[in-house]
């Protein structure tokens, strides 16, 4: 496989550089004066920022994008074989990278490379520890999946040997990576379109946890089901911790919510008291998130008063129970969440969350999903007291699986939920305005486009 090398910058061309995670990792070649061109199907705010910094973008993908001069090529997922572009790359031969790959090459240009892995809250426990390297002057470069607001982005080019990002398992890709620490925050059912079942998945992340070298550590969650099975066999250095075991490396006591839903905590190492702990953001799965950023920070030295200052400043990421504003009184959160774990968890928060009653906007994202956990959406989303469905976000997929959100609101009926669907955002907005009343709060959630929903109410 072709080696990224910092000492020698090449031309790099990006097909689908204007993904999140592609702009990242073009940004930071061109960083270290790498020749960086790409090109995607429309312009957008990140492509117009790689092109200020002196990269070359083409909208549209044809094969003359593919310049002379080209000597590596990078793709996303979303690239099929009969792309314009990746056809002439094959045909002049020219080394060929996915996205996952030269992620993984680029680990091995650090000392300290970092991997966040899990089913849920990469983006957070990612964005947690980067500002407690931020607060410890640890100067890391920063690769997260999401808008973070102190890296004014969502990638971070720092001088030191750290470099932090997420690691997803989704096609088994962060298996190309080379981490010197890893983090394992859950392991549950997710991407079924992939993954053959709950065993396979646990032998994905077993296999990512042996990619750490003898002087590694992988720091990982006491809770997750048949842990054995991921620590069986490992040569690295082993942290868990544990929300509700005081006997783990790292754990919590007297959680505690204050008036505006947001955790504090006192933080137990091995058992003892090691410091208090106040976080911006509510919540006992952040409270999780923020043991795993602590694990991580305690092996780079950096100094209690720092993790408290890093983690205080830590007021959440774009899209994760991100408050949007107020219309007619009731106030509008939106959220990512696309998993029952995670709607789950995002509604117990919301508990905490000073308001009268719960309004839940849920776009549910992909026909397979949908399909695989059909039951634990209508447990999950029966804790709002009330729902209100649009369509199946479709994303890669195709309807071959006579999924529906009628179905969820038929099946949420059935158990005495307030359940409503719509076809169209406008249906669901004007529903809305007219039912929700003042002090309620209204959560538009799941991976799609829903979040227009509450953009559009704000701006009525």
């Amino acid at each position: 496989m072709y080696k990224i090398n910092f000492q020698k910058p090449v031309h790099v061309h990006f097909i689908g550089i204007g993904g999140i995670s592609m702009s990242g990792l073009a940004e930071i070649l061109l960083d270290e004066c790498f020749t960086i061109s790409g090109s995607d199907n429309k312009e957008s705010s990140l492509t117009r920022h790689l092109e200020g910094l002196g990269a070359k973008v083409f909208i549209g993908q044809r094969s003359s994008n593919i310049e002379d001069d080209v000597q590596v090529v990078v793709y996303t997922a979303a690239i099929h074989k009969d792309n314009e572009e990746y056809q002439e790359a094959v045909r002049r031969n020219l080394p060929m990278l996915s996205r996952a790959e030269l992620l993984g090459q680029l680990m091995t240009n650090y000392e300290t490379p970092i991997a966040v892995a899990g089913t849920h809250g990469k983006t957070t426990t990612t964005s947690m520890l980067s500002h407690i390297l931020l607060a410890g002057e640890k100067d890391p470069t920063i690769s997260v999946g999401g808008i973070l607001k102190a890296i004014h982005g969502n990638i971070r080019v720092g001088s030191s040997e750290i470099f932090v990002t997420e690691a997803c398992e989704y096609t088994n890709s962060y298996h190309h990576f080379f981490p010197k620490i890893s983090l394992i925050l859950n392991v549950e059912e997710d991407h079924m379109d992939f993954f053959k079942d709950i065993d396979d998945i646990r032998k994905s992340f077993h296999t990512f946890a042996k990619l750490l070298p003898p002087d590694g550590t992988l720091i990982i969650n006491g809770e997750i089901s048949h842990l054995n099975e991921i620590l069986t066999d490992l040569n690295c250095h082993v942290l868990i911790y544990d929300l509700h075991n005081a006997d783990a490396d790292f754990s919590a006591a007297d959680i505690r919510h204050d008036d505006k839903g947001n955790v504090s905590f006192e933080l137990l190492v091995k058992g003892r008291k090691a410091g208090h702990i106040r976080l911006s953001v509510n919540g006992l799965h952040n409270v999780s998130n923020a043991l795993a950023a602590i694990a991580a920070a305690s092996l780079l030295d950096i100094p209690m008063e720092k993790i408290q200052e890093g983690l205080l400043s830590f007021e959440g990421t774009d899209r994760r129970f991100q408050y949007k504003g107020d219309v007619n009184g009731f106030h509008i959160v939106d959220d990512y969440a696309h998993h029952p774990t995670e709607i789950r968890a995002t509604l117990e928060a919301a508990k905490s969350y000073p308001h009268k009653e719960t309004w839940c906007i849920f776009q549910p994202h992909t026909y397979s999903r949908t399909k695989a956990f059909f039951h634990e959406f209508v447990d999950a989303l029966s804790l709002a007291d009330h729902v209100v469905l649009a369509d199946i976000y479709a994303a890669r997929e195709t309807d071959t699986l006579g999924m529906s959100s009628r179905l969820l609101v038929d099946e949420l009926s059935a158990k005495g939920c307030d359940a409503h669907y719509f076809p169209s955002f406008e249906e669901i907005e004007t529903f809305i305005l007219k039912k929700c009343k003042k002090d309620d709060l209204l959560i538009t959630m799941g991976a799609g486009d829903v979040v227009n929903i509450g953009e559009s109410l704000l701006n009525c």
